[in-house]
């Protein structure tokens, strides 16, 4: 087991993946302070000349690989015995992983044919890539495709060529090993173990090709696998199954689809893999082209904000172990009368958008952690025009029905804010429904955005959007700014909307409340972001979060745009609120 430690320049932070062909860790260039993802062969293949003579022969070949959906080889390196890939690290904003069997334990329902034919797509285009790069990947399976961030679902198939440099008799004995395992365990009777190996042989074993499970020469083994693979791939995303004998096509089990996923999984199911299709974008295209596809056309609109569907998750307990002891069957239980539960609608935020494009964040002359100015680049996004009210954020403790999310973490201190609890009913105090709520933690701010089917902005996205338009301005306002253009070193907080707009319309970017960012607060990232300057979402883990804008305390000095903030997600005060933002298609 590697703990936090050194290897090569790398220094490993924690696990986050674990396979038949190796670990894999997220770890940080020791110089570079860049994240990366390392790939750790099993230590006794170091031993295997083999192994060594097909890696240093074909391990180039898998680093020249350049695909938006393949997991890009950064390096190959040895240490201490053991060899290991360096790769793009396909995180989350909390440095965890998803692969692909993860992400659809998580969707208790049908996949939507639109997402489905989005990520079939993705690994479609990745798989015909390497075959025409002369490259298989001989392993595909739910573990290797992993689910990226972004606004839309994103998917990037990890492990090219290893299945062919370990060898396919490594593979089929690790494979078996695990059964053998699992039989074991059987045996003595600890069958939540037995499920997991169970699970693992299965994500091995079910998507070899015949002629994969079959001993032989392995070059008789080429890309034909690939298409049973992705066959199987698809077969289990839609049914949650593996495809064994004879087994009922999609349109039997998936009656909701409208594409014909049978003529795809028939051909590339095809025991006989001359019978397969040599390439996946023909396959692709008659997916199309049947009549159980139904053509939805929609017109050209302009850009708009997109609201995912709204979200809630409320508190959840264990049930109390002793409540089978308190049953008196001599007396009539009392059951509570039930009250109707009434829909609570969000009162919606005007939005802004803020167009895609290359933008300057930082400065030279301010903090310390403000330094160096550097240019970024932005997707379009969309920004409510000013922070979430007290009238707003009230219907969301009432539709919640208290006041901590689903892990227990407190979303808002009542005494910090304008809202009271009085004989079990919320009112706000007089004059403030329409001042920025307040006294909310990061927490709060996240289930709120969820709630109303946006996101909090990152650090990037609300500095860009407080200079306006133009990168110049010191202030929101410009080269200077006054009381009589923001609410600061005041008595208390104001109505939104009191004070003049910025250049893209957006008010109270300087003063008033503290805005909530999603990201992670970092002394020194903007030394990384310089390296990275696309979409910039901040370090991947941290204590602090960002907070961004100033408030009604605040000097002057705190008001400028570039100026940084920060604080744990978990603190509560009267001058922390925040606004929320969403992706623009």
């Amino acid at each position: 087991m590697i703990n936090r430690e050194n290897i090569g320049d790398y220094t490993v932070i924690k696990q986050i993946g674990q396979g038949s062909l190796g670990a894999v860790f997220l770890a940080e260039h020791r110089y570079l302070k860049r994240p990366y993802a390392l790939k750790i062969l099993p230590e006794e293949l170091g031993s295997d000349r083999g192994f060594v003579q097909r890696f240093e022969k074909e391990v180039a070949e898998i680093a020249t690989l350049e695909h938006p959906h393949i997991v890009k080889v950064h390096n190959v390196s040895y240490a201490d015995g053991r060899f290991f890939l360096v790769t793009d690290c396909i995180v989350d904003v909390m440095g965890e992983t998803t692969n692909l069997a993860e992400y659809l334990n998580l969707k208790h329902e049908l996949l939507e044919e639109e997402e489905l034919l989005q990520i079939v797509r993705q690994v479609a285009s990745a798989i015909d890539y390497a075959h025409t790069e002369s490259m298989a990947h001989r392993g595909i399976k739910l573990n290797n495709v992993l689910i990226g961030t972004g606004k839309e679902t994103q998917v990037y198939l990890s492990d090219f060529g290893l299945s062919r440099m370990i060898g396919m008799g490594t593979v089929l004995t690790k494979t078996y090993k695990i059964l053998a395992e699992a039989l074991g365990i059987q045996e003595k009777g600890d069958l939540s173990k037995l499920s997991k190996l169970h699970l693992s042989f299965w994500q091995n074993y079910a998507f070899l090709a015949p002629e994969q499970k079959i001993m032989g020469d392995p070059r008789q083994v080429d890309a034909k696998a690939d298409i049973w693979a992705f066959g199987v791939l698809v077969y289990y995303m839609i049914t949650r199954e593996f495809p064994e004998g004879i087994f009922e096509l999609p349109s039997q089990c998936a009656k909701e689809y409208k594409l014909n996923w049978d003529l795809l999984i028939s051909s590339c199911l095809q025991y006989d893999p001359k019978k397969r299709p040599s390439s996946l974008r023909s396959v692709m295209q008659e997916l199309h082209q049947t009549p159980l596809f139904s053509a939805k056309i929609e017109a050209a609109s302009a850009p708009r904000p997109i609201l995912k569907p709204q979200e809630i998750v409320r508190p959840q307990y264990e049930a109390d172990p002793g409540a089978i002891f308190q049953l008196e069957t001599t007396v009539a239980r009392y059951q509570p009368t039930k009250s109707e539960e009434r829909e609570i609608v969000p009162l919606q935020t005007d939005m802004m958008i803020i167009p895609g494009g290359s933008y300057f964040r930082g400065s030279n002359n301010g903090g310390r952690d403000e330094m160096p100015r550097h240019a970024i680049q932005l997707d379009s996004f969309a920004l409510d025009i000013h922070p979430v009210t007290n009238e707003q954020f009230v219907l969301f403790i009432e539709a919640l029905g208290g006041e901590k999310d689903h892990n227990n973490n407190d979303i808002i201190r009542l005494r910090e804010s304008r809202i009271r609890r009085s004989g079990g009913k919320l009112n706000i105090e007089s004059g403030y429904a329409k001042h920025p709520v307040v006294g909310i933690t990061w927490y709060g701010a996240v289930a709120y955005a969820k709630w109303v089917g946006k996101r909090l902005p990152t650090e990037a996205e609300w500095e860009v959007a407080a200079y306006g338009g133009n990168e110049d301005f010191l202030y929101p306002t410009g080269q200077n700014i006054e009381r009589t253009q923001a609410n600061f070193f005041s008595s208390d907080t104001t109505a939104v909307m009191s004070y003049p707009p910025n250049g893209y319309g957006l008010y109270d970017m300087a003063g008033n409340v503290y805005d909530w960012c999603q990201d992670w607060y970092d002394y020194h990232y903007y030394n990384n972001s310089v390296q990275e300057p696309n979409n910039p979402k901040g370090p991947l883990q941290g204590v602090y979060r960002v907070l961004r804008g100033g408030c009604w305390k605040s000097l002057k000095e705190d008001l400028r745009s570039s100026h940084r903030h920060r604080n744990n997600p978990g603190t509560m005060n009267g001058t922390y609120g925040f606004r929320c933002a969403a992706d623009v298609s």
